[in-house]
Order: C-alpha cells, then structure tokens, then sequence
C-alpha cells in the first residue's frame, strides 16, 4: 500500500461530475503487420494480460482515507477484471473520420470509476471509410485517471503496452503480481493521524530545501537575469469559465521537419517554442474570429517534467509548471515567434533559479482535507464565473513519443493523439505529441466553450502554415512515412454523440499539406 502525493491527490480533489480528472489518447492501428493481417478483440485482450508486469498502473487502485482527511492511498486491486477495463465498440457506417471524433468524445467524457483501477481502453472497430488509413485498421481510446501518471509516465506504460516488433515474444520473466486486502476506514484514520502529527516536520523540510533556491530567485531577479512581467498576467476569455460535461476533441499533423526548420525564423528558439507560437497563432485567429480577442497576450501553462531515471515506471505526477505568454496580440507570425522564444527563455530562467523539483515537492506538503475544500469550494461555487483571474489562458503541454514505430498485439501504431482534463477557468487544453516523423497538435475543450472545434483545428493548420512559410527557405513536403488520417476539416464531436444542428462558423478552405487529427 502506497500513499499518493501532493499534486497526484489533488486530481482526486478536483474530479467532479463536470471535470473528470483522467489524460488519454487517440492511437490508430494498422492490423496488415499482424499476423495473418487480422486483429481480434481477444488477441488484444491476450496481449495485455501478457504484459501487466510491465506497468504498475494497470491492477492499482485507489482507495480513499474517510472524510478526506488525507491522501488516498494505492493498492493492489483483489477484484481486477482486464474485461471490465478493455472495452469493445464499433462505429456505424459509413466509419468516417467524424464519427471516430464523435465517439472519443463521447468516451473521454465519462468519469473513470474511482473503486477500480483508473483506467479504461475503448478499441473501436469499422474505420471504413478515413482517406489515409487502410480498411480493417481499428482505434482505441485511452483513459488514465491524472492522479496515476503525467506526461512521461504515460508514454512508460505506452512502452508497456507496445513492442518494438511485430512478433516480438511474451516477456519470459513470471508474473509475481499478488493483490491486497483492502484496509479497513479505522486502519486509514490511524494512518491519517500519524501523517498530521508528522506533516509540519515535513514542511519544515521543504522549506528548508526551497530556500536556497528562493534566494537564487531574489538574487536573478536583482542582477535581471530575467524579470516578472505583466504579460504573465493572464486575461479572462471565453475559456476560462464554469465548464460543461461535454468535450469536442479535434487537431492536426504536421511533419517534424517543418516545425525543426522554422526554428531558424528566431536565433536559439526550440521546438516547444514553435508549437507554443502556433499555440498563439491559433488562438488570435479564432478569438478575432468570435470579436473576442483581448488587447493583451494569453498564456499557457506548460509542465516541465522533473521525473529523474530512477523514477521513470513510477506512478503519478513528477512535473512542474512555467507559465508563458504566447503572443496573441502580435499579428506577424515571426514576431510572435520571437516573443514567445524571449519570454519562455525568462520563464525556464526563473524556474530554474526556484528549481522545479522544489516546486513539485512543496505540492506534495499540503493538507489533504483543506486541499480537497477549497477544489470543491471553487467549483460548487461557480467562481470561475465570477471574475476571479485565470491563473493562465490554456495548457500546452509537449510529450515526446517514440522516434521509431511501434506495434500492439502485432498491429502498428499508425498515430497517437493526445487529450487532456479540463477544469472550471480552463476549458481549453492543447498537448503536442510527437511520433516518428511527425507530431500532433491537438485540443480538447468544452463543448459549450467551442462549438465549431473544426475551424479552431483550420486555425490551427493556417498558422502553422504562416511560420513554415514565413521560414528562410521552402521546406519539401514530407513524403508520408504511413497512411495518414483525412486532411480535410472535420465536424465537431460531442460527448452525447450527436452534432449540433443550426449556423456555425464556417472555417475556410485548408491548403494544408499536413493532416487533421482528433
């Protein structure tokens, strides 16, 4: 029995009916490296139970402390059914592009059930009828509560579900997994009153650990090794609301050797500067769109993942958190580049002067019951709606992949999207996901906050297309490596399944060379 952390507890905290607190994915897989060239639901299934060892997510669940007195604890689940997780859909003719969005917004929609372990695979059949991906390919829709991984922990039990060959055998180590008892509410009080009379000596500890890094800060800030601007300061726009339990889930491609040679547009940019403008790009472009675009930059918040080589399988969160402006108030797509660039480099120098590891580990000190009362607080009383101050405008989070392909149950992994939890004051969240040759921009957002998630993914693709054309010399279009899903916008999906009838905002047409994703 292990206790979850600070920042991993405070997922639990914020899971309400309207803000499930569970990250996923979108992958798309072609079966014709199978063998036979065929994939059924029970050599799926086969392949899992196969590799449970690998991942210690997979049979952990949750067990909470009475009255949330402290943090939930993990333990190995005595009930675990792997049919009960893996689940077995198909969609309707004619299995285009539209319905799979439908579908995996309908799915991430749906809270995660806290009384086993947090997670849930939906394979979806019948993708008859996707320019770009071959008949017989199939779907699957990942859920894993927040509270269980990050970013990199994710792509950990990624690595555990996957192979690096189409035939690669079973893992030939045995299975030594046994499942616990679960403890009784009296066991878990005990334990509650221990941790209270011991957590000021533990925040003692943090402080102590912190101060250095304090006085770094005060003295970078002295010498202007970087500054705190006002443009950190985010302001309020249409998504930074009370949310609604509906998702729309939409995206694009594009290939990695663009987003590379756009770096040569600003000296010293990196790739994450990039998306973080295209990011800004976007977002100018729908919110002017709306007549709602304010006179000062959004911000995005971006984790910064402090997860060490000893703890690479280790479940829950090992991530801080720089907040960067992203440009919206600059026209020119190079100056936004640039800006972007100037203010993320001030950004890392801060965090980096604090340390973000202490950062992670003052989160992981903080009382548990006034934790989980102020979440509850803030969204039962609607104060995201009551101009209280986003702490920032969106989520851009950036998670590398695998450079090479892999392949599940011998099927290989044709595209991996990324999506994100959604909370009252964030109502739209973006994650840059990376795979071979190319890498994904996608979003996920309220559905009553964006309506039209097929223009804001065309705003995406057109300022992506500025930066790349905008670059010091033209760049070859990528020669696709693997099928890729259609280019063409999509319709917007929703977490009841059905599409919104009436006007809506109608997004030009795409020159796109790269592909739309969910």
């Amino acid at each position: 029995m292990r206790q979850l952390q600070g920042m991993d507890a405070s997922f639990v905290a914020l899971e309400t009916r309207t803000s499930p607190m569970h990250i996923g994915s979108i992958l798309i897989y072609n079966p014709a490296t199978a063998p036979g060239g065929f994939v059924r639901f029970k050599d799926i299934l086969g392949f899992f139970e196969s590799r449970m060892q690998l991942s210690r997510t997979m049979r952990q669940r949750m067990v909470r402390v009475p009255f949330d007195l402290d943090y939930p604890y993990w333990i190995e689940d005595p009930d675990f059914d792997l049919e009960y997780h893996v689940r077995h859909i198909a969609l309707p003719q004619p299995g285009d592009w539209r319905q799979l969005c439908i579908q995996a917004a309908r799915i991430f929609a749906r809270p995660l059930d806290l009384t086993r372990p947090p997670w849930e695979f939906t394979v979806v059949e019948g993708l008859s009828n996707i320019p770009g991906i071959p008949q017989g390919s199939y779907a699957m829709v990942t859920k894993v509560h927040h509270a269980a991984i990050d970013g990199m922990s994710g792509i950990d039990l990624m690595e555990a579900m996957h192979t690096l060959r189409a035939d690669e055998p079973a893992p030939s180590q045995p299975d030594g997994w046994k499942p616990e008892r679960l403890p009784n509410p009296v066991e878990l009080l005990g334990k509650s009153y221990f941790n209270a009379v011991t957590n000021p000596l533990k925040q003692l500890e943090v402080a102590a650990r912190a101060a250095p890094g304090l006085a770094r800060a005060l003295k970078g800030l002295a010498a202007k090794d970087f500054s705190v601007s006002r443009d950190m300061l985010a302001p309020r726009t249409r998504f930074n609301r009370v949310i609604s339990a509906h998702r729309v889930a939409e995206g694009r491609s594009v290939p990695l050797a663009d987003i590379k040679a756009i770096r040569a547009l600003a000296p010293g940019c990196k790739v994450n500067d990039v998306f973080l403008a295209i990011v800004g790009g976007a977002m100018r472009r729908y919110l002017l769109a709306k007549d709602d675009l304010p006179d000062k930059t959004l911000t995005a918040m971006a984790p910064i993942s402090v997860r060490s080589g000893g703890e690479k399988g280790d479940m829950g969160n090992q991530v801080a958190a720089m907040v960067t402006p992203l440009g919206t108030h600059l026209a020119d797509p190079v100056e936004r580049l640039a800006f972007v660039h100037a203010q993320t480099a001030n950004s890392k120098a801060m965090t980096e002067a604090i340390g973000a590891r202490n950062m992670t580990e003052a989160s992981k000190v903080a009382p548990a019951l006034w934790m989980s009362l102020a979440a509850q607080l803030y969204t039962r009383l609607g104060l995201a709606n009551r101009g209280v101050a986003p702490t920032f405008s969106t989520v851009v989070t950036n998670v590398p992949g695998p450079p090479v392909p892999i392949y599940s149950a011998g099927a290989r992994l044709e595209s991996m999207m990324g999506l994100l939890c959604l909370t009252d004051g964030m109502g739209l969240g973006h994650t840059v996901q990376s795979y071979v040759d190319e890498a994904t921009i996608t979003f996920t957002a309220c559905r009553d906050l964006m309506p039209d998630p097929e223009f804001y993914a065309q705003c995406i693709q057109d300022s992506f297309e500025e930066l790349r054309d905008a670059a010091p010399r033209p760049l070859k279009a990528a020669t696709p490596a693997r099928p890729r899903p259609p280019r063409k916008p999509g319709a917007k999906s929703s977490a009841t399944g059905k599409a919104r009838s009436g006007k809506r905002s109608t997004p030009p047409k795409s020159k796109a060379k790269g592909r739309k994703s969910a």
